[in-house]
């Protein structure tokens, strides 16, 4: 299928300052992960920290909440925050929270119906 890229928009919970952005869709990842320059520039405040697992082994990133628009639709969704990660990589909660999922025959999103089980 290939790789799934997305136009987004990122901005910070009051929606104060925005971003436009070229996104990688990564069904692997939980959450959005945005770089830190990002974060800076939109003055995002910290909400803790995670422990996560990468290919690489374990690391601490720093969490915060953004807004964000994909295909229309938007919502404040948690987000880490990567010295290492130089793009914005959309996660499986993000587009979950949006109602959407990947479409393996296109390799484009689609809508996609709200679990509640």
């Amino acid at each position: 299928m290939g790789h799934v890229w997305v136009k987004v928009k990122i901005g910070d919970e009051n929606l104060i300052r925005l971003i436009e952005a070229d996104a990688l869709v990564d069904t692997g990842a939980t959450l959005t992960i945005i770089p830190r320059k990002m974060a800076i520039d939109l003055n995002l405040r910290l909400t803790g920290k995670s422990i996560v697992e990468t290919g690489a082994g374990r690391l601490e990133l720093e969490r915060s909440r953004i807004w964000i628009e994909l295909e229309g639709r938007s919502e404040v969704v948690p987000a880490l925050i990567s010295d290492v990660i130089d793009k914005v990589l959309i996660g499986v909660t993000t587009l979950e929270v949006l109602g959407l999922q990947v479409d393996p025959l296109t390799g484009k999103l689609r809508e996609w119906t709200l679990l509640l089980y």
